[in-house]
């Protein structure tokens, strides 16, 4: 007997490897790219939105986000982006296109100074390998940026997330270059690097116009050891506290900062290590970037005459287009689907508005004069549904359209 269930195991266990394998789930792909800048052919991992080579999407373009550390992040930054700009009604976050930049000599490219040598804080090989960071902004900028830009459908709205190393190049990017991204997530930035040299050169910044519509999100690991807290540990001069202290002074710096050009947000995570907190900050900051994203209209507002959804809407696709860079039209179908539900909670005056909204954007789409007419067939005003129906007609000879003027035509 016993021979037996372990013969129906191995039946089962080898049927669902096989099944496994028998198709693959691909999360994105491997391009290279010949930079002369840094004189190597560098691997890059591309991620593009589910529907992206869908001819009804032909004219969609999409976000780019730009990853450090691809190999070690790309996967759980694809998981989460596809997991937040999939929520039916609750969408966080844009569908994006991922860049995951992996390393040939994450010392040199991740680092904007050459440092020396200290025994027991750096070591040789990673001193002399040091200081080529400027030289990779440079390759991000004039190579891989355009590179995309040529090959895939983009908005030119970006964002840049690095942690550690990766963190303190985001941060030397925002100083140095703050146009070339639109939104930058620090994770655990490694700001002590060569005697605080980057933060030091913070200090006398001016966050001026340069970083109008630019955002920063510092997410903040739990570094030291049980004795200390936020508060005490500022006042320690040990070793081991040296890259907690330098991010709370950066998050000081930026708090003081009076010109209010630049959004910032920094969130401390107790309970996250250096190790595990990329995931929940990138998590928080998604949600604090891509504010403006967020277009939520709950029934309350739906069955509540006073609110003026019409104008939420409107605002909502004026502040979008502001941070995209270019006029964006409300989306057609997230406008007739809130005019229908609408018009079955008999909302019909709002419903026109959000009906004639997408006529004044869409006005030779034939199918928003049908939605219109369908609205005045219910308040059955039989005069403008004809009139609306013809227009229809004039664009396209529709089956719906042209039942339904028959119909009413009839009746008359």
């Amino acid at each position: 007997m016993k021979k037996l269930y372990l013969t129906f195991f191995f039946f089962l266990f080898f049927n669902y490897i096989n099944g496994q394998n028998s198709s693959n789930i691909i999360i994105g792909k491997t391009d290279h790219i010949n930079s002369k800048i840094l004189n190597e052919n560098r691997e890059i991992w591309i991620h593009v939105p589910k529907g992206y080579s869908n001819k009804f999407n032909k004219n969609k373009k999409y976000p780019v986000l730009y990853l450090l550390d691809g190999n070690s992040h790309f996967h759980s930054v694809v998981g989460m982006v596809k997991q937040l700009s999939s929520l039916n009604g609750n969408t966080i976050c844009p569908k994006m296109i991922i860049v995951g930049i992996p390393n040939t000599n994450r010392t040199r490219d991740l680092t904007p100074t050459k440092a020396k040598a200290k025994p027991g804080f750096l070591t040789d090989y990673m001193a002399t390998n040091s200081g080529g960071g400027n030289k990779f902004i440079s390759f991000i900028e004039k190579e891989l940026i355009p590179y995309i830009d040529s090959k895939y459908s983009t908005e030119s709205y970006r964002t840049f997330v690095g942690h550690s190393l990766g963190g303190l190049t985001i941060m030397n990017t925002l100083i140095h270059k703050p146009e070339l991204f639109n939104s930058y997530v620090a994770i655990d930035p490694s700001m002590w690097w060569n005697n605080r040299s980057l933060l030091n050169k913070i200090k006398n910044i001016k966050f001026d116009k340069k970083y109008s519509n630019r955002s920063l999100f510092l997410g903040i690991a739990n570094t030291m050891n049980k004795s200390m807290d936020t508060i005490r540990v500022k006042k320690d001069t040990t070793y081991a506290t040296r890259h907690i202290r330098a991010i709370l002074e950066l998050k000081s710096i930026l708090n003081k900062d009076t010109l209010n050009n630049l959004s910032f947000k920094a969130k401390y995570y107790e309970k996250e290590t250096h190790g595990s907190v990329p995931l929940i900050t990138e998590y928080d900051a998604f949600h604090y970037i891509f504010d403006f994203y967020q277009l939520k209209i709950d029934k309350g507002e739906l069955i509540n005459p006073k609110s003026d959804i019409l104008n939420k809407i409107k605002n909502y696709y004026i502040r979008l287009s502001k941070e995209y860079g270019r006029n964006i039209k409300p989306q057609l179908t997230f406008v007739e689907n809130k005019g229908y539900e609408l018009m079955r909670l008999k909302q019909f005056k709002r419903a026109e508005q959000l009906f004639k909204l997408n006529i004044t954007n869409y006005p030779e789409n034939f199918n928003v004069y049908n939605s219109l007419g369908d609205l005045y067939v219910t308040i059955k005003n039989k005069e403008k549904a004809i009139e609306v129906f013809k227009k229809s007609m004039l664009l396209d000879k529709d089956p719906y359209s042209k039942s339904e003027l028959m119909r009413l035509q009839k009746k008359k």
